[in-house]
């Protein structure tokens, strides 16, 4: 399936903007779209359960138990990845 770019960057910019405004990012210009949230201390375990109602809430979408999985939540393209497959 083909997917337009314009989707895909304006997951990413919500989902970048939630974490900064959410979240302590000492250098926030070095927050990239493949930036490990866990390995870079941005989010930790609690943080995980805050963007999960960020996506439930913001993308009308619902996160199952099976999907906590680090590749669909560890990065922002990785949910900005995920929120595609789900609405679609």
């Amino acid at each position: 399936m083909l997917l337009t770019k314009e989707p895909l960057d304006t997951y990413r910019k919500q989902v970048r903007d939630f974490l900064v405004s959410n979240f302590f990012i000492a250098e926030t210009n070095l927050l990239e779209f493949d930036t490990s949230l866990l390995d870079q201390g941005v989010i930790d375990s609690t943080g995980v359960l805050e963007v999960i109602g960020f996506i439930e809430e913001t993308f009308g979408i619902t996160v199952e138990d099976s999907e906590l999985l680090p590749e669909n939540l560890d990065s922002i393209e990785g949910i900005a990845q995920y929120v595609i497959r789900k609405k679609n």
